[in-house]
């Protein structure tokens, strides 16, 4: 019995060292679902070793077998310390690379990005287009999908009222109110002060800078 208690823990500190990894290498991993679920396992062995243990005792307080219920219990609360950094990492790092795309989800989910953190982002859209979906569990996908919900949800009422865009970047603040780009991306037909324009690959306009600010983070236009 004394081996196996000395094992539990090991397999929460996993996680741990793949939330270092990953933050060392400025990388998101793939969702270690395997690990996540063999701690939930543990977890529910504990839970049943405590029920057995107090099934057989009598008072806490005299029972000999109090230390052993302690020693489980501080198990469990350390697999749930380790499994809620796990998650909280891996979700601010999805919000980096959120905000590192201009807020554009449809983007994110389809392109290939192999740095997710504060520095410059490296998103090709020609990659595989499974990479950053596939590195994410479902519950993650409906995280990401609910937070720019909420996000666009917010962000038109600011509108409603005030001239700022919440998705644009705020490492460079613009100097001047309209932009020349170049289309580097064909993007369709987008509504801007002046009225409807077709922006196709090649073509340049001058814009007002809050029509196409999210087109120029995701990578569509470029400044001239």
């Amino acid at each position: 019995m004394s081996d196996a208690v000395k094992q539990y823990g090991e397999l929460a500190t996993q996680l741990l060292i793949e939330s270092r990894r990953s933050t060392a290498t400025d990388t998101l991993l793939k969702y270690n679902d395997i690990l996540v679920r063999s701690i939930i396992r543990e977890q529910r062995q504990l839970e049943a070793l405590i029920r057995d243990v107090l099934a057989n005792g009598e008072s806490l307080g005299d029972d000999p077998n109090t230390p052993t219920i302690l020693l489980y219990q501080t198990a469990i609360l350390r697999n749930k310390r380790c499994l809620l950094a796990y998650h909280h990492h891996r979700l601010e790092r999805l919000k980096d690379m959120f905000w590192t795309v201009g807020g554009a989800l449809p983007l994110l989910l389809s392109t290939h990005s192999t740095t997710t953190g504060g520095g410059k982002a490296n998103i090709n859209a020609s990659a595989n287009s499974a990479d950053v979906r596939s590195k994410l569990s479902p519950h993650e996908v409906d995280f990401l999908r609910s937070y720019s919900d909420s996000l666009l949800q917010f962000r038109s009422g600011v509108l409603a009222t005030e001239e700022v865009d919440l998705f644009a970047p705020i490492t460079r603040p613009p100097k001047d109110l309209h932009v020349l780009v170049k289309v580097v991306r064909d993007c369709g037909v987008i509504q801007t002060e002046v009225g409807a324009i077709d922006f196709r690959r090649g073509q340049r306009f001058l814009v007002r800078r809050a029509d196409v600010e999210h087109l120029i983070v995701q990578g569509y236009l470029e400044e001239v």
